[in-house]
C-alpha cells in the first residue's frame, strides 16, 4: 500500500511522566510534584492540541514502582485525562485500563461519563496486564495465563460495548458468560460521538485477534518498516474476517524522539540523557524483553545466540509476545556489540529517531506513505520541553509535506480518525 498525499496521518503522544528518558526530570526546571498539579496536565494538553495532535495516551502501572528509577506517572489516567479536558476542545484523550483489574460496569461508567463530559473525546486502550507486581497489588497470587487473560478480556470488552449501547437505547444488559454476569442499564447519557473508542495494544496472536475483532485503534511495537508493513496488513485482513472494513481500523506504531537542531546535537543530547539515567536501566529493560539476565555479559561481544534462539512459552511468557518478536528480530540483525545493541535500543524497544526534525519527518512521513503505519504515537525524551519541540518544529515541516491535517475535521475522536482512514 502506498499514500499519496493526503493531510491523512495520525499523530499521537505517549505522555510519559516527564519524558520517555529516565532522567528527563533531572535535565529540566521541574519538580518532583509537577506530576501532581493540574497545571502540568493542563499546560501539556494546551500545547498538544496547538499542534493540532490527535490524541494524547496514557500508560497504567496500577501499582507501586521505585520512584528514585524515575518520576513517572503518578495518577489514575482518566483523572489526568479529565483534568486535560477541561483544557482543550478538541484533543482526543485514550486511557488505558486493565481487563483483569477492574470491574466492567465500574469502567463502562467512568469512561463513558468522561467522554460525554468532553464532547465526545476518549478512547480506551484494553491491556490484559502481566505484571506481578500489579497482581500482587490487587491481592491476587499470580497472573492469570495469556489465553484465560484474553479470553476474559474479549468478553469483557464485549459487556463494556453492551453497556455502552444501553446508554443510548435504555435496553438492560442480561449478560451471562464463562467469566462476568451482570443485569443493568447504564445511567450515562451517551457521548456526542457516541461512546469511547476502544484501542488495543496486544502483539501476541491472542492481542491480535482481540484488536482485529474489536478495536478502533491498535498501538504497536514495530522497529523496522517492512515487518511494520505485515503487521498492519495482517490486522486489517483480520478485521475483515469478522465483518468489519479493513479501514476501520487504525495502527499506529511507537516512536521514540531525541530531536536536536543538528544531528549532532541531538545525539549529544541523547548521551547526556544516557548518562544520568539509573546504572543498568537500559540493560535490564532489554534484558526484560528478551526473557534474560544480560548482567554477565561482555559489553565487547556480540549477545549469544542462545539468548537469541531460545524461544518463550507463549502462554507462560508474561510481557508481550510481539515486543519480544520484534526486539529479537531487530538485535539479531544489529548484533554487533551488546554495547551497540545498548545504544541502538535507545527507545527501550521502540523505534528511536536521534536527530533534527527533519530526519524525525522524514521517518514518519516514508512510514505513513508506504504503508508501514497509519499514524504514530510519539514516545518523546521529555515532557514538556519536548512537547514544544514536536509541536512547533516537527509538526509544520509535516504540514508543509502535505501528510498531516492544518485544522481538526471533527470535534470527536472517532470522527477524526474515521475521516482519515485507509484500507489497506
Amino acid at each position: 500500500m502506498s499514500r499519496d498525499a493526503d493531510a491523512g496521518l495520525v499523530l499521537g503522544v505517549n505522555l510519559q511522566g516527564f519524558g520517555q528518558r529516565p532522567a528527563a526530570w533531572r535535565t529540566q526546571d521541574v519538580a518532583a510534584t509537577d506530576l501532581l498539579t493540574v497545571a502540568f496536565w493542563e499546560d501539556l494538553g494546551r500545547t498538544a492540541e496547538r499542534g493540532l495532535l490527535d490524541m494524547v495516551f496514557l500508560a497504567d502501572h496500577p501499582a507501586w514502582s521505585d520512584p528514585n528509577v524515575r518520576a513517572y506517572g503518578l495518577l489514575e489516567p482518566f483523572v489526568a485525562l479529565g483534568v486535560i479536558a477541561g483544557a482543550t476542545t478538541h484533543l482526543g484523550l485514550v486511557g488505558t485500563a486493565s481487563t483483569t483489574y477492574n470491574d466492567p460496569v465500574e469502567l463502562a461508567e467512568r469512561t463513558l461519563s468522561l467522554d460525554t463530559v468532553s464532547g465526545g473525546r476518549v478512547g480506551w486502550n484494553a491491556v490484559t496486564t502481566y505484571d506481578p507486581s500489579v497482581s500482587a497489588n490487587f491481592g491476587v497470587a499470580r497472573n492469570p495465563d495469556r489465553p484465560e487473560r484474553y479470553a476474559r478480556a474479549g468478553e469483557f470488552v464485549d459487556l463494556v460495548r453492551a453497556l455502552w449501547a444501553s446508554a443510548a437505547t435504555g435496553a438492560t444488559v442480561h449478560h451471562r458468560g464463562e467469566f462476568l454476569t451482570h443485569d443493568g442499564v447504564l445511567r450515562v447519557p451517551p457521548s456526542a460521538q457516541g461512546h469511547p473508542v476502544v484501542f488495543q495494544a496486544g502483539g501476541s496472536p491472542h492481542g491480535r485477534d482481540l484488536a482485529a475483532r474489536v478495536a478502533e485503534g491498535v498501538f504497536a511495537v514495530e522497529l523496522t518498516p517492512e515487518p511494520a508493513r505485515e503487521h498492519l496488513r495482517a490486522v486489517k485482513r483480520a478485521a475483515a474476517t469478522y465483518g468489519r472494513r479493513s479501514s476501520d481500523v487504525t495502527v499506529v506504531p511507537g516512536l521514540s524522539l531525541v530531536l536536536g537542531s543538528t544531528e549532532a546535537e541531538a545525539h549529544a543530547r541523547f548521551d547526556h540523557l544516557e548518562s544520568l539515567a539509573p546504572d543498568g536501566y537500559a540493560l535490564r529493560a532489554l534484558g526484560t524483553h528478551l526473557d534474560a539476565d544480560l548482567g554477565g555479559l561482555d559489553p565487547a561481544a556480540p549477545i549469544p545466540s542462545s539468548i537469541l534462539d531460545r524461544e518463550v512459552d507463549p502462554v507462560t511468557y508474561g510481557p508481550s509476545l510481539g515486543y519480544h518478536e520484534t526486539v529479537v528480530r531487530w538485535v539479531r540483525a544489529n548484533n554487533t556489540s551488546l554495547r551497540d545493541v545498548l545504544r541502538g535500543f535507545g527507545g527501550y524497544g521502540a523505534r528511536i529517531v536521534v536527530g533534527t526534525p527533519e530526519q524525525a519527518a522524514d521517518t514518519i512521513e516514508d512510514w505513513y506513505r508506504t504503508g508501514a503505519a497509519d499514524g504514530v504515537n510519539l514516545m518523546i525524551d521529555e515532557f514538556p520541553r519536548g512537547l514544544e519541540t514536536v509541536v512547533d518544529e516537527l509538526v509544520p515541516i509535516l504540514q508543509r509535506r502535505g501528510v498531516f491535517h492544518r485544522e481538526y475535521e471533527d470535534v470527536t475522536l472517532r470522527g477524526r480518525l474515521a475521516a482519515r482512514r485507509h484500507a489497506a
